[in-house]
């Protein structure tokens, strides 16, 4: 009899302790509200449909092409394939770029310059997080310092100097260009980069960006290096 008494009394105990170290569990871990206010919501759905937006259009884009090489490829497949791959070409940065955009120039700051400091190359992971941010505001094809960056281009340091497409980049001055879309794209671009924080950590390089204002015209070199294809294979004709 004892020994029953004993048994509830132990399973009792045991479910009150979980009750228990369920509660304190959450109440030392509560559900993670969304404490954003309306207009911190309004700005992350305004980029979610700017996000759909920019999806939709590529869709468009390349509906129009799968309807142009189709409307082609009776009457010339040549012609088509030839079409298609410029445009890839285009894409991937391999030919030159001729539109609207604008050019950065990377100088010494003039604090730097009246101390008599000796101003050292820009590092890899500045020069990275420029790439990234100039990325993030669509731009559609980046020279730095006459060095074409496309999908495989590699920014890192070798032997003590930053390198773009295993090519030294040059201590400051130079100058970094970008395209874009279209002239209102450039603009977008100029008052971004304006507002952006990269300045203030290249002033703490002792390095200054000089952003010029936006162009109708700007040409860009194309990539003129091998690229690299290891992951494609030729397909023998007829299949």
């Amino acid at each position: 009899m004892k020994k029953a008494v004993y048994i509830r009394f132990t399973i009792i105990l045991l479910i009150v302790g979980f009750m228990l170290a369920v509660q304190y569990n959450t109440v030392k871990n509560p559900e993670t509200r969304d404490t954003r206010d309306i207009w911190a919501i309004r700005q992350e759905l305004a980029r979610e449909t700017e996000l759909h937006s920019e999806l939709l259009s590529e869709v468009r884009m390349l509906e129009q092409t799968i309807g142009k090489y189709e409307n082609m490829r009776n009457e010339s497949p040549e012609i088509a394939l030839n079409d298609t791959v410029n445009q890839l070409k285009k894409d991937i940065g391999i030919e030159p770029f001729n539109g609207p955009g604008l050019t950065i120039n990377v100088k010494p700051s003039l604090e730097s310059i009246a101390m008599g400091q000796e101003i050292e190359g820009i590092s890899p992971d500045l020069l990275i997080r420029l790439v990234n941010e100039i990325n993030r505001f669509k731009a559609k094809a980046v020279e730095i310092d006459g060095k074409r960056i496309i999908y495989s281009s590699a920014i890192r340091d070798v032997n003590g100097k930053t390198t773009v497409n295993n090519l030294a980049i040059r201590n400051a001055p130079f100058t970094i260009k970008i395209g874009t879309t279209s002239f209102e794209d450039a603009k977008k671009m100029y008052n971004q980069l304006e507002a952006s924080a990269i300045g203030d950590d290249f002033y703490i390089d002792n390095l200054t960006l000089e952003i010029g204002d936006p162009e109708n015209n700007l040409t860009i070199s194309g990539y003129d290096q091998s690229v690299n294809n290891q992951f494609l294979q030729e397909i023998p004709g007829g299949e």
